[in-house]
């Protein structure tokens, strides 16, 4: 008999579920595509319900449930924090201590009550187990790798006490080899400059590493900035351990990131206000905590390299998301490849609990997966058919074409493409991770030199300066792009080839922010970014074949298999799930074209909303 494990995140940020069977990862999802809550941290009830119908199995049927951390623990390192730092942190021990005492300590009573909405009886026999979060993050990294042996490196915030892991995945096995302990965080270190640069925590990481490459390499203040960051807030070992310096910091007890007055003392900028104007100062600033996060990653990496002699690195947690840190690393040549778990951060935890469930809870065999790994290129979630987009329709009174040869559809989707129109292309199953990989993606020519700012400002409704990232067609990714190997899940940031790049003009690091941002810099403009590089995704004909044929139509047209790649949705919401998500995200952008299933939607045969919200009332901008 099948036997199946739910695995669950949830109660920090990017709640998820995920479910298994047998140890093949069948469905998985995040809550905020459901409730369209940005990184809903509540359980995930709605998500739980498509894992478990999507498997075909009820809750009294499971194995086991998994909660990806331990919540005991993580209370104790919140009391011997504030015991640590007092009389420091009273405010935050006011805010903190009340919410445990009431919910958190009575986790299983919470999670009882969650399961009971999934069909679990008062005599359930099915356990619930809570493996440490960070091996949750390294199950997620190793089982599904295409890997038999590899270094195992997790870097986030903070789980329980660990905020890094160096492990050694070898068969079934995790080997716990290191660890690094809160308060010291590379991935708080982040955060903080993230904050002090004026953008959310946990969801503006990305944004602080866009602005990165706008930073001037070669000035002094960004080498000032460096030198600061390195002889006063962090210590670094030869190992990649890490000692922050506290004095600089306030989240161990306090409301906020960073001592406002000690940083703006240090560096001589304040924190900058969000939505301000970015001025240059804060480029260099986040182009210099990028450099010191890279050099920490690569010295974790070759400490990892030194314990394990593994030819492999895989990797999760929030850090691993950094996927300029990430081609830097594979360029390196330290390992022979670098896997990196699509879903990394905290949603990832989710699946990663109940793959350790299963291998080590179970001592269950695995044999690595290598077409191309186990993720089924994270096409985990909810797919919909012809009716449910025709039931959109109606309800909206929608005009759309019908085809029934996909071939066509395709041919005239390429089309539209290369004569600039912007495409919501919605199909199949809805992505795992924070990346939209081509089945919930926005599309656009990426050798349009006005693509980027029309996405951003009148798509997206985002920072200009936010770069987009390219699908290129498996085959052709060299001839774009200094890698010689796929990029599935768009974690790796990589050269431009020089054969497509223009020449930077004299004096182009001194001109302002506007200036450079829409300079041609090759003859993909769309996807290059400032430094010559892109985030960019490949796409293989077996994994993802609709999207790839929609590609290659496009190079059969102009001779440029890629295209431009952002994810459907607009600045602070989730990305779609639903045909009606994608239909109102559609309608309220100015997307040219809404393609879902065999259904194209033109925008000028479109009716207005009617009664429609507006989305940034019923967004929270991120």
């Amino acid at each position: 008999m099948s036997e199946a494990i739910l695995g669950i995140s949830a109660y920090y940020h990017d709640s998820a579920a995920a479910i298994i069977i047998d140890g093949e990862i069948i469905a998985a999802a995040h809550e905020e595509r459901f409730t369209r809550k940005k990184q809903d941290p509540s359980f995930p009830l709605n998500a739980a319900k498509y894992v478990l119908a999507e498997a075909g199995v009820e809750y009294k049927d499971l194995k086991a449930v998994v909660f990806y951390d331990k919540p005991y623990i993580k209370f104790e390192r919140l009391l011997e924090t504030y015991h640590a730092f007092a009389p420091r942190g009273l405010a935050s021990f006011r805010s903190a201590i009340p919410v445990w005492i009431k919910e958190k300590l009575f986790m299983k009573n919470m999670l009882n009550n969650e399961l009971e909405k999934l069909g679990k009886s008062k005599g359930s026999h099915v356990p619930v187990l809570f493996p440490e979060h960070h091996l949750s993050h390294a199950a997620s990294a190793f089982y599904p790798s295409p890997f038999e042996d590899a270094a195992i490196l997790t870097l986030d915030g903070v789980g329980e006490w660990a905020t890094a892991i160096i492990a050694h995945g070898q068969g079934n096995r995790i080997e716990i080899l290191r660890e690094l302990h809160f308060p010291h965080s590379i991935g708080l270190l982040y955060s903080a400059f993230t904050y002090y640069c004026g953008f959310k925590v946990n969801s503006g990481e990305y944004k602080l590493m866009g602005l990165a490459p706008y930073g001037n390499p070669d000035s002094h203040e960004t080498h000032e900035f460096k030198r600061l960051i390195l002889e006063n807030l962090v210590d670094i070992r030869e190992d990649g351990s890490v000692l922050l310096n506290m004095e600089y910091f306030n989240y161990a007890t306090g409301l906020t990131m960073t001592n406002n007055d000690r940083w703006q003392k240090l560096f001589g900028i304040p924190p900058r206000p969000e939505e301000t104007l970015l001025t240059q100062p804060y480029m260099n600033m986040a182009l210099a905590i990028q450099q010191v996060t890279e050099d920490v990653m690569l010295l974790m990496a070759k400490t990892a390299k030194e314990l394990t002699g593994s030819n492999h690195l895989v990797m999760a947690g929030g850090v691993a998301l950094n996927s300029v840190a990430n081609g830097k690393l594979l360029a390196s040549g330290l390992f022979r490849d670098v896997w990196v778990q699509p879903a990394s951060g905290d949603a990832g935890g989710a699946l990663g609990a109940a793959l350790a469930a299963w291998h080590i809870w179970m001592g269950k065999n695995r044999v690595a997966q290598t077409n191309p790994d186990g993720m089924k290129g994270a096409y985990l979630g909810p797919e919909f058919s012809g009716i449910d987009i025709e039931r959109t329709a109606r309800k909206y009174n929608a005009k759309y074409q019908f085809y029934n040869n996909f071939d066509e559809l395709s041919a005239k989707v390429a089309g539209l493409i290369a004569e600039g129109k912007v495409i919501g292309w919605f199909q199949g199953r809805m992505e795992y991770g924070p990346r939209a990989l081509g089945n919930r993606s926005i599309l656009g020519d990426a050798r349009n030199p006005d693509m980027q700012k029309k996405m951003n400002l009148k798509i997206k409704y985002r920072e200009g300066f936010r770069p987009f990232a390219p699908t290129v067609l498996e085959e052709d990714v060299s001839d774009f792009f200094e890698l010689d190997r796929p990029s599935p899940y768009m974690l790796l940031v990589v050269p431009v080839v020089e054969k497509r790049r223009i020449p930077l003009p004299e004096g182009y690091h001194k001109g302002n922010l506007s200036e450079r941002l829409y300079f041609l810099r090759s003859d993909v403009p769309a996807i290059t970014h400032v430094d010559y590089s892109a985030r960019l995704q490949s796409v293989g004909k077996s994994v993802n074949p609709r999207y790839w044929q929609v590609i290659n139509d496009f190079k059969k047209l102009t001779g440029y298999g890629i295209v431009v790649n952002t994810s459907f949705n607009v600045r602070g919401e989730p990305i779609v799930c639903t045909p009606d998500d994608g239909y109102r995200c559609f309608m309220r952008t100015e997307i040219d074209y809404l393609v879902m299933g065999n259904y194209i939607f033109d925008k000028k045969e479109q009716l207005e909303l009617r009664n429609d919200s507006d989305w940034k009332e019923e967004f929270k901008l991120d």
